[in-house]
């Protein structure tokens, strides 16, 4: 009776061992990044690629010259406490306008913000002289969703970043996560276009959504291995649970006999 005992444990022990390999097994080709990158293989950029401001833009608009005096009517600021004062911030409306101090409606909409400056300094000409412009967009966010190892909305502080920029900022993949078919969701004025790229593929770095543009939000969604295993889960513990009520009931009956 013992060795049968000790029969039904090593085939229970193999089954479990069979169930996990199961679903923990996966390819080399569906987890590596870049696989047809050759050796010393050189990639030139060329995307020129920069941001344009959208609808709902946060912008920070300061002008400054030599004349201190000249150009105070142009900055605005806010109290934000004792004795303490922050430039104001302006909001892209709906038509694409900011409303600016004496220059009044300025559209910014589909500029970039070398041209935004551009555009400002050909405005502020007729009151200035060498006007100094600096604009920055101060709500550039991007989301990162789904099977990535910290999930979430990251600022950005520079003008632009790539998406392996916004994935590192993710703490990378996780092993369940789908590398051939990240979705790159974008917004542009009220109209949403949604990209697809391979993360296992170098022409990744040739696609237009490689760079990310403000408030897009990255979807890494489960591998079929993932998809698989949830469902297995399930089933697994069913299994178990048969396997060890018949596993009992023979005990019990190799007992009695």
């Amino acid at each position: 009776m013992n060795k049968l005992l000790l029969s039904f444990k090593r085939a229970l022990l193999s089954f479990l061992i069979f169930i996990f390999l199961f679903t923990s097994c996966g390819s080399k080709k569906d987890v590596v990044y870049f696989q047809n990158a050759k050796d010393f293989e050189t990639l030139v950029d060329t995307d020129t690629f920069t941001p344009k401001f959208k609808v709902n833009d946060i912008v920070s608009v300061f002008v400054s010259t030599f004349d201190l005096e000249a150009v105070k009517p142009f900055n605005m600021y806010k109290s934000t406490g004792e004795s303490q004062s922050e430039i104001v911030d302006y909001v892209i409306d709906i038509n694409g306008n900011i409303d600016y101090p004496v220059l009044g409606k300025i559209k910014l909409i589909g500029l970039t913000v070398e041209e935004a400056k551009t555009l400002f300094k050909e405005k502020l000409s007729d009151y200035l002289k060498d006007p100094i412009v600096n604009i920055r967009i101060l709500n550039f966010r991007i989301s990162v969703l789904g099977q990535v190892n910290s999930p979430g909305r990251y600022e950005v502080s520079g003008e632009r970043i790539t998406l392996l920029e916004a994935i590192a900022m993710a703490g990378d993949l996780n092993i369940k996560g789908e590398r051939k078919n990240v979705l790159v969701i974008r917004d542009f004025n009220g109209t949403k276009t949604y990209s697809r790229l391979d993360l296992t593929s170098k022409e990744l770095f040739n696609s237009p959504v490689y760079y990310l543009t403000q408030n897009d939000v990255v979807y890494v969604e489960p591998n079929k291995s993932a998809i698989s295993g949830s469902v297995t889960d399930t089933r697994i513990g069913t299994i178990i649970s048969v396997v060890s009520f018949l596993v009992t009931t023979s005990l019990l009956l190799i007992t009695r006999n």
